[in-house]
């Protein structure tokens, strides 16, 4: 597993004490582009230390399960995605010039996207959406697959924050297993 530091040309997000401005100076500056050639070179350095890319997947929290589902529509060597409550649309910008809604046609790997009915950030009306457009979409988006879990905020499974859920988080780290090992994993 690797966990690279996305953010590290965008500056320090520890100097932030704040989501909000830990948003608007970092992670909104940050281009999907880099994120995705960042993305490939971890993949490449993998590769070359001995690991198996046949056996890729990825999976992400907020911001990251954003950049999950980009990354199926990017990698064709993926081969399964977990994407946790990652935003589905939004407003274009030189940073982020398309969203996942938008990528459903040019999915290579299923993704298995976990949200809370209560996400005030992402509407259901948004994650009722994408699951049309899923059925719309590439062979890969037509087996991806989407769970609500109702009664769960955003951020459900940051056990260090009041939205924490244990029940719901536990049951989607298990559904993530699940669809990981599914996936030949």
């Amino acid at each position: 597993a690797i966990a690279p530091e996305l953010f590290a040309r965008q500056g320090d997000p520890q100097k932030y004490t704040s989501v909000p401005e830990l948003m608007a100076n970092i992670t909104s500056k940050t281009p999907d582009a880099q994120v995705m050639s960042d993305l490939d070179a971890c993949v490449a350095w993998a590769s070359a230390q001995g690991n198996d890319s046949n056996r890729l997947a990825i999976t992400g929290f907020c911001w990251g399960g954003r950049i999950s589902w980009l990354y199926s529509a990017h990698n064709p060597q993926l081969k399964a995605a977990v994407a946790w409550y990652g935003r589905l649309v939004g407003v274009a910008n030189e940073f982020t010039p398309k969203h996942p809604m938008e990528l459903t046609g040019n999915m290579m790997a299923p993704v298995l996207g976990l949200y809370g009915g209560l996400d005030t950030g992402i509407p259901l009306e948004s994650v009722e959406a994408m699951e049309k457009a899923l059925k719309q979409g590439s062979a890969a988006a037509k087996v991806s697959e989407i769970r609500v879990y109702d009664n769960a905020p955003h951020a459900f499974h940051a056990d260090y924050r009041p939205s924490y859920r244990k029940e719901d988080a536990e049951d989607g780290w298990k559904q993530m297993q699940a669809w990981f090992k599914k996936s030949g994993l």
